[in-house]
């Protein structure tokens, strides 16, 4: 087996920097999702541009993800993950340094230039690297690795800003992308046998950026329907250029492939509801509440250790109940997201309440976040892993946008949520009536977007669209 091949093992190796990787990534996120409040108060800058400080990295994330994962494949999964890491880390020495909002946003996009890299290079060196039964397990041991920064992201970025500032959640992170540098640098390399025959699909990468840019813009900016437009042209060019391109960035045949895209479509739903819930809990904590930064951090807690179970369970389910068990973790997570307007009575108990039903959200979406993962990738040819992860991301990081449009963090004194606000007042006493958490109906959105969702999936696998799909015949 190759877990225990020893410690050179190219396996393990690949698994600890995927692991470590991950961990980088989320720690960032979920730490810095904390401390918003605070970096709005601290830098000068428009109010506009907060959310941009979140947005910014994803819009660069998501937009270089296929073109991200491509590279893995032509050029070395391990020398793109190593380059990820290290433009990762170098940018987050940036961030920490930023004299400005404007200055954190610009280095915030850098950053997610690396990211871009990390997850689809890692998720196709792990693939490549294990045997052919053990990929999902392994995928889902590195995804438990790094739930890890789900459990611990908020506290501790709740802590450093309290203790020290909100500049510590980014320097944090400069030890961890070099750790990842490391591990990768110690695992086998590996890439698509066909790279040397096979160039970069410039016409692809163009069109395929473009379109995805626009299409982020859109969703932070709803109403603005020229984006909309520029993302549907664009996609039109990029479809057009794979259907004509040798070697196409993204074998458009991938989107004939039953599993691959409803993991990947049910695994986008998930995504935005999880962000949803990640920015609408701990803002209510903080300004519905009066909560600090570091009391949030805490109380989020459950919700935060429910999520990073995910990777683990994805990992045991067996390739035929993939589907399945994707329906009922949506319809699960619509149940309990939409069970947070059910509280009555105090705003203690009403939190309470609300921290349960979160955390019974945040268990089915986590599943369904790792099974999207570890899902994707054993249904699709190893020499296409990476092409395969960064679509599935690039899908996964766009509708993280969507989640945002729903919550508006990092407004004013006040977070609009689906025609809803947060009340900025912290002198709301424990008795408050529950109409001070103001944004809990903003959840009904993504609730019924599970709802919807989880039907549409069993459909799927009603009709048997998992059964006898292997990776033998993905993406073809």
């Amino acid at each position: 087996m190759w877990a225990t091949n020893g410690p050179t093992s190219q396996g393990r190796w690949a698994r600890w920097a995927l692991a470590v990787g991950a961990f980088c990534v989320q720690l960032d996120s979920f730490a810095l999702n904390a401390v918003l409040p605070v970096v709005r108060a601290e830098l000068a800058g428009p109010p506009a541009a907060v959310p941009w400080v979140v947005g910014g990295y994803l819009l660069a994330a998501g937009a270089l993800m296929p073109v991200a994962g491509r590279l893995a494949d032509l050029w070395g999964r391990r020398r793109m993950l190593v380059v990820g890491a290290a433009v990762f880390g170098v940018s987050a020495v940036l961030c920490a340094l930023a004299p400005s909002l404007p200055f954190l946003v610009a280095a915030r996009v850098a950053q997610g230039a690396g990211g871009a890299l990390i997850m689809p290079a890692g998720l196709a060196l792990l693939t490549n690297a294990c045997p052919p039964g053990e990929t999902r397990r392994a995928t889902g041991r590195a995804l438990g690795l790094a739930g890890l920064a789900t459990v611990c992201g908020p506290f501790v970025g709740g802590a450093l800003a309290q203790s020290a500032s909100w500049r510590a959640v980014f320097w944090l992170t400069v030890p961890c992308a070099a750790a990842t540098v490391w591990c990768a640098g110690r695992a086998d390399e590996s890439r698509d046998p066909a790279a040397a025959e096979h160039p970069l699909d410039v016409a692809g990468a163009v069109t395929a950026t473009g379109a995805l840019v626009c299409l982020a813009w859109w969703l932070e900016h709803v109403g603005a329907w020229g984006w909309a437009v520029g993302a549907a042209l664009l996609g039109a060019l990029f479809v057009r250029a794979e259907r004509r391109a040798s070697a196409p960035l993204v074998d458009l045949a991938l989107f004939r492939n039953l599993p691959y895209v409803t993991l990947t479509a049910a695994g986008a739903v998930a995504n935005a509801a999880t962000v949803a819930l990640l920015y609408v809990v701990p803002l209510t904590l903080q300004q519905g509440r009066g909560w600090t930064v570091g009391e949030a951090g805490l109380g989020f807690l459950a919700p935060a250790a429910a999520l990073a179970v995910g990777g683990p369970v994805a990992g045991r389910v067996r390739p035929g109940a993939g589907v399945p068990v994707m329906a009922l973790c949506l319809a699960a997570a619509g149940g309990a997201l939409w069970a947070t307007r059910a509280f009555t009575g105090t705003l203690t108990g009403a939190v309470a309440g609300l921290l349960v039903a979160s955390t019974g959200a945040a268990t089915a979406l986590g599943v369904a976040g790792g099974l999207t993962l570890t899902g994707t990738q054993a249904v699709v040819r190893r020499e296409r892993a990476g092409e395969a992860s960064g679509v599935t991301k690039a899908v996964l990081t766009v509708t993280a946008g969507l989640g945002l449009a729903l919550t508006g963090p990092g407004g004013g004194g006040a977070v609009p949520v689906g025609g809803g606000a947060v009340s900025s007042d912290a002198s709301l006493a424990p008795s408050a009536p529950l109409a001070s958490l103001a944004p809990l109906p903003s959840l009904v959105v993504p609730a019924v977007g599970c709802l919807v969702g989880a039907v549409l999936v069993a459909l799927v696998a009603i009709r048997g669209g998992w059964e006898g799909r292997g990776r033998g015949s993905a993406g073809e």
